[in-house]
């Protein structure tokens, strides 16, 4: 294969070193061809005045990216997983879901104590409603404060005093070497990721036979297996980034375990469910089936529902 691969990725430091990092992965198969970026704007990076939850649709940090995909203006689309549709774009397909760094969510706070230590009103930036809602149930005392930007931005905004703490995915700060501004990594009993939090998504043309030989052998089958539970959980209780929906899949030896919740925003009711199946792939997607039936079966869709249409974010400070 003679032609470039070309990787179309968004221009936050974050995605770059995503992209980044599947250019170094595919360089280092013997015989790769020449790979290149292409930066390309979504509707995510445009819209940065408007909470996503108040924005119409889904997919705002993938969708133009895969029509430059699917135009033939790139080979590769790079994106976070968990940014990724359930319902994938007809004629793409996920290649490669990479190893999983931390799926946890991660506290930042100016004066270094952990969540429980904060003091009452502690006044807490996220742009997450998942986060919002299990942070209300964790501190009910707390001002939860809408916060929008790239990573480097929003620990700045920490920095200089706009908020006391803030909730960042700590696999991005990882990646980013900002770790050292972590307070505190919150279990997943009591803040449970975003679907596929952590894990790297590489697409191709489904046709693109050539794109995935280069791309088969970037799959991590324990995240594959992972995320592909945790994937059928959000399909069937069709939520998305606005939904106030955390779950965990992790591999423990040949046993798939599977936690997952649903929150009310103002943190009240709780919904959670914990499950097990073999470590397979063909038993993945069930498992993830099997929890959201058990969510819906105890009132998850009349919650979200319910969450949905009231929603109501106070000012930034």
């Amino acid at each position: 294969m003679s032609r470039s691969l070309r990787i179309g990725t968004r221009g936050s430091a974050l995605a770059l070193w995503q992209a980044r990092h599947v250019k170094t992965l595919v360089r280092a198969l013997p015989g790769s061809p020449p790979v290149e970026l292409v930066h390309i704007k979504t509707e995510g990076d445009v819209r940065t005045e408007v909470p996503l939850w108040a924005l119409r649709g889904r997919s705002f940090f993938t969708k133009e990216i895969d029509r430059a995909l699917l135009a033939g203006e790139v080979d590769i689309a790079v994106h976070s997983l968990k940014d990724v549709a359930t319902v994938l774009e007809p004629g793409t397909e996920l290649a490669a879901v990479l190893t999983r760094e931390d799926p946890r969510d991660a506290l930042l706070t100016r004066s270094g104590a952990p969540l429980a230590a904060l003091p009452p009103g502690v006044r807490i930036g996220t742009s997450s409603l998942r986060r919002r809602a299990f942070l209300a149930r964790a501190r009910p005392d707390a001002q939860l404060l809408e916060l929008r930007g790239n990573v480097p931005t929003r620990i700045e905004r920490l920095v200089r005093g706009d908020y006391d703490a803030i909730v960042l995915a700590a696999a991005g700060l990882k990646r980013l070497a900002l770790e050292q501004h972590i307070s505190e990594l919150l279990p997943p009993e009591q803040l449970p990721p975003a679907v596929s939090q952590g894990a790297i998504a590489v697409c191709a043309r489904a046709d693109d036979r050539d794109t995935w030989h280069w791309l088969a052998p970037l799959d991590d089958a324990p995240a594959r297996l992972a995320t592909t539970a945790e994937r059928a959980l959000l399909k069937r209780i069709e939520g998305g980034c606005q939904v106030p929906l955390g779950a965990l899949a992790q591999v423990h030896g040949d046993v798939l375990e599977l936690l997952a919740g649903v929150c009310s925003l103002d943190g009240t009711q709780l919904l959670a469910h914990r499950a097990w199946a073999p470590a397979e792939l063909k038993s993945a997607a069930p498992l993830g089936e099997q929890v959201a039936e058990e969510l819906l079966a105890r009132g998850a869709a009349k919650l979200i529902a319910h969450e949905r249409s009231s929603r109501a974010v106070p000012e930034e400070p």
